[in-house]
């Protein structure tokens, strides 16, 4: 499940911005909640993944032969819920990379505004198989 639709800017080992275009169609909308659509929390956190996993791997030699495990997730913020119709710009900052280890800051944008933060630790692994 890709949940970017597309990747606007990156700043190879340093920044990269990613758009969401949020739909009524997205299947979650079915359950969450039917009256009054919002994306959830946990989404919002897995777009920023998603997009930071993009920018680590495109950082790192042979990235087809690594995965990125996540191991954290700290200081995460849902300012304003993210709505049908919203188009949700992604920013992601590679804080640090030291020993396949990771630190990305994340923030949600829609209209400009600060819809949701968080920072996110994770690991660079070996592909099986690789």
């Amino acid at each position: 499940m890709v949940l970017i639709d597309r990747i606007i800017e990156i700043e190879h080992g340093k920044t990269l911005t990613a758009i969401k275009n949020v739909t009524i169609n997205e299947p979650y909308f079915a359950g969450h909640f039917p009256s009054q659509p919002i994306m959830p929390a946990v989404l919002i956190l897995e777009s920023m993944a998603q997009a930071g996993a993009f920018l680590v791997l495109n950082s790192v030699l042979e990235p087809l032969k690594k995965n990125m495990l996540f191991s954290s997730i700290t200081n995460s913020k849902f300012r304003v819920p993210i709505v049908p119709g919203d188009q949700v710009k992604i920013k992601m900052e590679l804080a640090k990379i030291r020993l396949g280890a990771v630190k990305l800051i994340g923030k949600a944008f829609v209209d400009d505004k600060l819809v949701a933060e968080a920072n996110l630790l994770a690991n660079i692994v070996n592909r099986a198989g690789s």
